[in-house]
């Protein structure tokens, strides 16, 4: 009898031990030591892993909130986030908050919650530097790039009828046609061409227009009715837009395609 009381035993302990572990796997974005945070891995200037580490305005904003958070910058872990994968990591709890070029829309947010947001970009155009185009007024009869099946090459197809719309697969085979003059102009949001200009290849080559025809609003992906997560990384943001931390991080990052400083976003309430 007191065998199967100690077998009884040690499968209870078993149980609760396997029942604890399955309550902390729905959530593995974030432990005490360590924060998961979802970012663009090939995005210039804004989310870029280059060798072993990560760079990019994204990041910036991604390592100062953590910070305020209370994890220093050796506990994060950052994860590829593709466009397309960025609700599913969320939800199945892989990481805890993703920073990528993460517009917020009504779509989005029947799946997920945001935070900010943390910067406010619009669609605009790349050209070479000594380019006459001023805008997309002067893009009738020329020969424009983007990314098949983006937002912005529906934009500019609605915009302007008459452009010659070539579409690839990435911005950097657009970009690297607009350098080699195959095409004219490249469009998507003014920050991603500022990254691309930016770059040490197009340095100098490369100007953003600066004549933007949409807007998008970068937010913080998070798990939907974390509440309270969100109102942490709203301050966060705040703080660092107060700092001027906020401005140098633009600065530092895409600054050097002359990008200018835009006006600070005001965060939305959570909800």
């Amino acid at each position: 009898m007191k065998l199967y009381k100690k077998i009884g035993a040690a499968a209870a302990a078993l149980a609760l031990a396997m029942s604890l572990t399955a309550c902390g796997g729905e959530d593995t974005g974030a432990t005490d030591d360590k924060i998961v945070i979802g970012i663009k891995f090939d995005q210039p200037g804004l989310g870029q892993k280059v060798g072993d580490g990560y760079q990019g305005f994204d990041v910036e904003v991604a390592k100062y909130v953590a910070k305020e958070l209370g994890y220093a910058e050796d506990k994060i872990e950052f994860k590829e986030s593709p466009s397309a994968q960025r609700e599913n990591l969320i939800m199945g709890g892989q990481v805890k908050l993703i920073f990528a070029t993460y517009s917020i829309t009504d779509a989005r947010k029947e799946k997920v919650s945001f935070a900010g947001p943390y910067f406010i970009a619009g669609q605009d155009l790349l050209v070479k530097q000594d380019s006459t185009i001023a805008g997309t007024n002067d893009l009738s009869g020329k020969k424009l790039c983007s990314v098949t099946g983006s937002t912005s090459a529906t934009k500019v197809k609605e915009k302007v009828p008459g452009v010659q719309l070539q579409e690839f697969d990435t911005y950097s085979k657009c970009v690297d046609a607009l350098a080699n003059g195959s095409i004219d102009a490249v469009t998507t949001d003014d920050v991603i061409l500022a990254g691309f200009a930016a770059q040490d290849a197009y340095k100098g080559k490369l100007k953003v227009v600066g004549a933007p025809f949409s807007e998008e609003r970068y937010g913080v992906g998070l798990k939907k009715g974390d509440t309270e997560l969100c109102t942490k990384v709203n301050t966060a943001i705040k703080k660092m837009i107060d700092s001027g931390d906020w401005a140098k991080a633009i600065e530092k990052t895409v600054g050097p395609s002359g990008y200018k400083v835009p006006a600070a976003p005001t965060q939305d309430a959570c909800s």
